[in-house]
């Protein structure tokens, strides 16, 4: 059985999709089958094959089984705005439960050596007025990775997020310290408060990245365990 992870962020704008394709990319390099989903994605632009969002088709060009795109990606809207407004825009409401189905559906007729289900925005996006999208991977009981966005502030919103995901009765598998800002000032010593404060395993430090490819991203990561 190969393992499987959902993959979180401090904030929309951390990297969780470099660092997903990343991890992704280093699977491949060890020789392993890849799977990457990402069930919601906003800021789709419209193609003769439909909507199709730039996350989706990153981690698509890291997944090496053979998969639709409407598997990777079955929930699309073309505003870049949050998903459950653009569902109620749409009149398309969301649910956990029909998410929850759609991976079950790709999971169950896709393997891979490793699978990474990247959310949309931090870990308490709103589906509908009741449910959040950390919904999902409490149901379908994946252990967690963490894209901390290391910028000012990223302390906070890491212990948080941590915190929240525990609370859930979830598993932080990793974290990883990525470095959207690179002027960020005392970076090694906020790096050194996170690695005190998440006692999670820190899969790697992404520096900020001239070409942030998931190729450069893979060679500062580590597969979690």
């Amino acid at each position: 059985m190969g393992k499987k992870f959902f993959v979180t962020g401090t904030d929309t704008d951390s990297g969780k999709t470099l660092c997903t394709s990343g991890l992704l990319a280093a699977a491949k390099k060890q020789g392993l089958s890849t799977l990457g989903l990402k069930p919601i994605a906003s800021g789709c632009e419209e193609t003769p094959e439909g909507l199709r969002n730039s996350d989706a088709l990153a981690l698509m060009a890291q997944t090496t089984v053979d998969v639709e795109y409407e598997q990777i990606n079955p929930i699309t809207f073309a505003p870049a705005i949050a998903p459950h407004i653009a569902a109620l825009q749409l009149n398309k409401p969301l649910s956990s439960d029909r998410i929850v189905g759609l991976i079950r559906g790709t999971l169950m007729t896709k393997r891979a050596d490793l699978v990474c289900v990247e959310g949309a925005g931090g870990w308490r996006v709103p589906l509908n007025p009741r449910e959040h999208l950390s919904q999902v991977p409490r149901e379908l009981q994946l252990p967690v990775i963490v894209v901390v966005g290391m910028k000012l502030g990223c302390i906070n919103h890491a212990v948080l997020t941590v915190e929240a995901i525990q609370r859930d009765g979830l598993t932080v598998a990793g974290w990883i310290a990525n470095k959207v800002d690179p002027d960020m000032s005392v970076y090694e010593e906020n790096l050194m408060t996170l690695r005190t404060l998440i006692h999670a395993p820190l899969l790697g430090e992404v520096p900020f990245l001239e070409e942030p490819t998931a190729e450069n991203a893979a060679e500062f990561l580590t597969l979690p365990e």
